[in-house]
């Protein structure tokens, strides 16, 4: 198989913006996914779909701020949904008898490591496999581990010469086929070079092995940082109702880091001597979707906040008031590096989000662009001021027009203008543009995109209202 043709259909993206490390089940017609969640609250959002393409947000199954949750996986067993994620140093699971909920409060498992992977042996047992080729048994209810980890793979050998971050053996994944065991596990590094992430797999007789590496490896790799998709790899493999196989996983867009890793879908044959491969000859049927971003407008009408927000680092219900049009949030911090700002994931290339906004005397609020505590980049106002953010530093004021005041910020492929306006129509536009291209994980760490938010600093309650989001047209 020649790794130098490229498929022209594929891959799919199916969830843009930054939805990475993709975990996907499907039970009966009806497919679940979730993703990392990282440092934002409420956390594990779920997807539903019937068509693999086209998803729509069910729930946050996690709604307790437990550290940076990474690498999830979504399980049906028993009649029951698990999510097993690592958090905080260790292991947890949650669990529910439907995908919408409600979700247990989570369980520490107990365990090191990261990228727990869940299997369901013919025979009832359960395991639990982790990165590095770890693995430990669970209990029958998939509550609690049981024995000691115990190193049952050593990854496949990648070829010295490949340009790659690190072996970085993670995000095993595993099913039953056949008479086999299959074990899809990520290498290669995340980020770093575009050629460094991808996927492989190794198969076995028994679930702690040994396993034997496929000779078609890997199963997905970026070649080039010519492709449109750089760092492919970390995915789970499905099938539906009828047969198919499709393997499911995230990678960068190129020139667009600061987007994340996005969800991907590739098509799966699989090999007369039982291996899974993606065919490089395929005419796919299936349509991506046109994003996801349809939903991110918020009028806060109603009383809880809208799927699509999230607090970085804290979930503090009694912290905000939101119905009627309006979302109050009380102010903290100094600024939106420890004031727990709200941000939303933003899944194009070029956008535009406008909102309006009232401050008490003691406040001040924004509209921003935020990496983490150390990166970010934005327009804010007090009463008396009206201020840049870029690089995590605020400056260049220009005068303050009073307490109530739109604001918009337009993100033209990482070039970054904003507005201000006392009436929602005539906008001044700030005199200091910006380029936010190396706001990602390549410069600043943390393995997250850049997300679109409001933030709210100083003392007292600042109002939000009529938040506006707006793909740009290509």
């Amino acid at each position: 198989m020649s790794h130098s043709k490229l498929n022209a259909t594929y891959p799919i993206p199916i969830l843009k913006g930054d939805y990475p490390d993709p975990s996907i089940v499907r039970v009966g017609q009806d497919y679940y996914m979730t993703h990392s969640s990282f440092m934002y609250t409420p956390g594990l959002l779920i997807w539903h779909s019937r068509n693999l393409t086209d998803w729509v947000p069910l729930c946050h199954a996690l709604q307790t701020y437990v550290g940076d949750v990474w690498a999830p996986d979504l399980v049906y067993v028993n009649g029951l949904y698990y999510i097993y994620f690592p958090a905080n140093g260790t292991n947890y699971v949650i669990y529910a008898e439907k995908a919408e909920g409600p979700w247990s409060v989570p369980i520490d498992l107990k365990v090191d490591g990261i990228d727990p992977g869940h299997l369901l042996a013919p025979d009832g047992r359960r395991y639990l496999y982790f990165n590095y080729g770890r693995a430990v048994s669970l209990a029958p209810d998939g509550l609690s581990a049981t024995g000691e980890l115990q190193t049952v793979y050593e990854g496949w050998p990648i070829p010295r010469e490949w340009v790659v971050d690190g072996l970085a053996l993670e995000s095993p994944k595993l099913l039953f086929k056949g008479d086999y065991y299959y074990l899809i596990c990520a290498q290669g590094g995340t980020a770093g070079p575009a050629t460094s992430h991808m996927a492989v797999a190794a198969r076995s007789k028994h679930p702690l092995g040994p396993w034997e590496n496929s000779p078609y490896n890997p199963l997905v790799h970026t070649w080039s940082k010519e492709e449109r998709w750089w760092s492919k790899g970390h995915g789970t493999l499905i099938d539906t109702p009828d047969g198919q196989w499709y393997f499911v996983y995230h990678a960068y867009e190129k020139d667009y880091y600061t987007l994340g890793r996005q969800t991907l879908l590739d098509p799966i044959e699989w090999t007369e001597d039982g291996w899974p491969i993606v065919p490089q000859d395929i005419d796919g049927e299936m349509k991506p979707m046109q994003g996801n971003a349809s939903e991110l407008s918020d009028d806060f009408q109603d009383a809880a906040l809208g799927w699509q927000w999230r607090f970085y680092k804290e979930l503090d219900t009694e912290r905000y008031e939101a119905g009627g049009g309006v979302l109050k949030l009380k102010a903290k911090g100094n600024s939106p590096a420890d004031s727990g700002p709200l941000v939303v994931i933003p899944p194009d290339r070029a956008y535009e989000a406008e909102v309006e906004i009232k401050v008490g005397p003691e406040a001040e609020a924004g509209l921003i662009l935020f990496y983490n505590e150390r990166c970010y980049a934005g327009i804010s106002f007090t009463e008396h001021g009206i201020y840049r953010h870029r690089r995590g530093v605020k400056g260049y004021p220009a005068q303050g027009l009073g307490c109530r005041l739109h604001l918009k910020l337009r993100n033209d492929h990482h070039t970054v203008t904003m507005f201000y306006s006392t009436d929602g129509t005539g906008w001044y536009r700030f005199p200091s543009a910006m380029e936010v291209s190396g706001y990602h994980h390549n410069t600043f760490g943390e393995f997250i995109g850049l997300r679109l938010g409001i933030y709210a600093a100083g003392n007292g309650a600042v109002e939000f209202s009529r938040f506006r989001y707006r793909r740009i047209e290509e």
